[in-house]
């Protein structure tokens, strides 16, 4: 028995802060076609997959960032993509800045089904960096000044034949991301990522140990919630600002399964047998016979770690 899920995770090279949106768009839809020709049913995109990394910049008036977000989607530049979806039967998810009509300014991501039509919206929670300039870090990460965390959680969608949810970057490091959605029996997760190779304020932080850790969160978030993943990297180097790659695509075991050969535009194909969730949920993950929920209030009434006393 299986129900296979073709997956097309869509890596973005760099986007320049002068690329337009249209310009930006073209590169996303060539990567669609590209998938359509090759049978996938779902093409997932990166975070802010239309714009460049933004946050790197500081504005004391924040208002001036408002040109780096979208007001609708799909609107007149997004508009092709949307179109291609329902004129070809292939879904997509899409990570954007998103500014509310009440004025709100989140990170975000939609699911779209495969009739073009908007199924889910996702706005990131776990929101890294600062909100005020920092002279110390060698480059400024401002998404605190930039967005508000997400205000509806994790959910889960059933569409396309599984139950699909999403998370963005930064979520993919914390487990409760992951918990949340398996506990509504997630059997994919689709997030896109804007990952620095450096961290502004631990040189010695190498690239290669950044990679690790975000295969790492991925491997485990999938097989402790017995759920695939799908990772899209925004990669290369961005107005001088270098990302890294890595794209991959994990199955419900933590295995890299299919993962990313360059920092460029780049499609990782993938036939994700949603039914290869089942064993580890019916059986290591059955959390109905294993759960322990008397033992986890810490979880969610303390944020701050509060070590015994010396």
């Amino acid at each position: 028995m299986s129900r296979i899920l073709k997956i097309g995770a869509a890596q973005s090279g760099p986007v320049q802060k002068a690329d337009s949106r249209e310009k930006t768009v073209a590169r996303l839809l060539e990567l669609m076609k590209q998938a359509k020709g090759q049978g996938c049913d779902l093409v997932v995109f990166t975070e802010l997959a239309l714009t460049t990394f933004f946050p790197r910049y500081y504005a004391e008036d924040r208002a001036e960032m408002d040109p780096w977000f979208e007001a609708a989607m799909p609107n007149p530049a997004t508009q092709p993509l949307f179109e291609f979806s329902r004129d070809n039967a292939i879904g997509f998810s899409l990570g954007y800045a998103e500014l509310t009509p009440e004025g709100e300014h989140f990170n975000t991501q939609v699911l779209i089904d495969k009739s073009g039509e908007v199924v889910g919206k996702y706005r990131k929670v776990h929101l890294p960096g600062h909100a005020e300039f920092e002279s110390e870090r060698s480059f400024q990460h401002l998404e605190k000044r930039y967005f508000l965390p997400g205000n509806i959680g994790f959910p889960v969608w059933h569409t396309m034949g599984g139950n699909i949810g999403m998370c963005i970057c930064n979520d993919r490091r914390w487990p409760e991301t992951f918990r949340v959605m398996g506990l509504q029996g997630v059997e994919m997760v689709v997030l896109g990522y804007n990952t620095p190779s450096a961290n502004s304020l631990k040189s010695t932080e190498s690239a290669d140990t950044r990679k690790h850790q975000s295969l790492l969160s991925m491997q485990a978030g999938a097989y402790q919630n017995a759920t695939w993943v799908v990772g899209v990297a925004k990669a290369g180097d961005e107005d001088g600002h270098h990302m890294i790659g890595e794209t991959c695509i994990v199955d419900p075991d933590g295995y890299v399964v299919a993962q990313a050969e360059t920092e460029d535009d780049e499609l990782v194909t993938y036939d994700c047998d949603l039914d290869a969730t089942r064993f580890l949920k019916e059986s290591t993950f059955n959390f109905a016979a294993h759960r322990r929920i008397e033992h986890y209030g810490r979880i969610t009434s303390q944020t701050g770690a509060e070590p015994p006393e010396e």
